[in-house]
């Protein structure tokens, strides 16, 4: 890149902040900030987009801490968001790669299930019917793992979906609100009364394993079902991006991800950013798993026998440790 396109880049993405950012005065401040060291010259040598994206987001970042304010970099490209059959192209493919986000479908030995969804919460219209698959494998196992490690993030109407999943057909639950001062305007996110598999439903206990990974999007899931009282979350204290984010290509390989909205939670009345979810079991994310796993067998061996359902194997008992075992 050479200078006048590098201080192209920067003017654009200041005045980008100024209009959108969630928080006006902040976006003005963050806007005067790069302003001020594009004219001294501190970003004319970053002639590489990664270094000139891991600089300017340093700079957009003093004070605030949004780590959904950044000037991201992407090796690969990206689409330009004012060509919307592009943008839909470009996702729709990537969550089919990624199986529209359900990593990892299983049901463990007791009955116990496991959905772990990673890299992202993609949107219903992309990956609604891999949700739909997922919980029909799992909707009649006795407890679930729910494993958002690492999940970066996604779109609050795929959030509201898996929800409407864990709890009963007959309620109505008010999830988060997105609040967007710009226009002064409130979405409310709802369970569904429809879902067009079956559900997992509202009884049976959920444990969500986080880490200091798990973020925006994932985050929102973990603490819906946390402030609800309908889940256990267990690991880490997770990444704290509660403002959901808008993306504007600015170079080929360089994208402005400006916060645009805040949430807000009916329950706590309040979000998750800047202090992350947190755990009501800490234990490091790579104990998270275990922990959650022997907590599920430990109600799943407090059930009624049934013959029908499978027990907990002496394997997976060897790997739980001996008060499962005792139990």
């Amino acid at each position: 890149m050479q200078t006048e396109e590098i201080r192209a880049v920067v003017g654009r993405l200041g005045a980008l902040v100024a209009e959108h950012y969630v928080f006006p005065e902040t976006g003005q401040e963050v806007a005067d900030r790069l302003a001020a060291a594009t004219a001294d010259g501190r970003y004319d040598e970053l002639r590489e987009p990664e270094r000139l994206a891991e600089r300017v987001t340093d700079d957009l970042q003093i004070g605030n801490h949004d780590k959904h304010l950044r000037l991201r970099f992407h090796r690969d490209g990206l689409p330009d968001e004012a060509d919307p059959i592009a943008e839909e192209a470009h996702w729709r493919r990537r969550a089919a790669l990624d199986a529209g986000g359900m990593a990892r479908v299983e049901r463990l030995d007791g009955n116990i299930g496991l959905l772990e969804i990673r890299p992202l919460l993609y949107a219903p219209t992309h990956a609604g019917p891999a949700v739909t698959a997922a919980m029909t494998l799992l909707a009649s196992t006795d407890a679930l793992l729910l494993d958002l490690r690492r999940c970066l993030g996604g779109s609050p109407d795929q959030v509201a979906f898996v929800c409407s999943h864990l709890v009963d057909a007959d309620d109505a639950v008010h999830l988060n609100d997105l609040v967007t001062p710009a226009d002064g305007t409130t979405r409310q996110f709802w369970t569904s009364p429809y879902v067009p598999g079956p559900r997992f439903g509202g009884s049976k206990p959920i444990w969500v394993l986080t880490s200091s990974v798990t973020f925006s999007g994932a985050e929102e899931l973990s603490y819906n079902l946390q402030q609800l009282g309908r889940a256990v979350i267990v690991g880490e204290r997770t990444g704290g991006g509660a403002h959901p984010r808008r993306g504007f290509k600015l170079h080929e390989q360089l994208e402005a991800t400006i916060s645009v909205q805040r949430a807000m939670n009916p329950v706590s009345r309040t979000n998750w950013e800047g202090t992350g979810v947190t755990p009501d079991v800490d234990v490091p994310a790579d104990q998270a798993f275990a922990e959650a796993y022997r907590r599920a067998a430990e109600h799943v061996l407090c059930l009624p026998s049934d013959p029908e359902r499978n027990t907990v194997t002496d394997e997976a008992r060897t790997v739980l440790g001996a008060e499962v075992v005792a139990g």
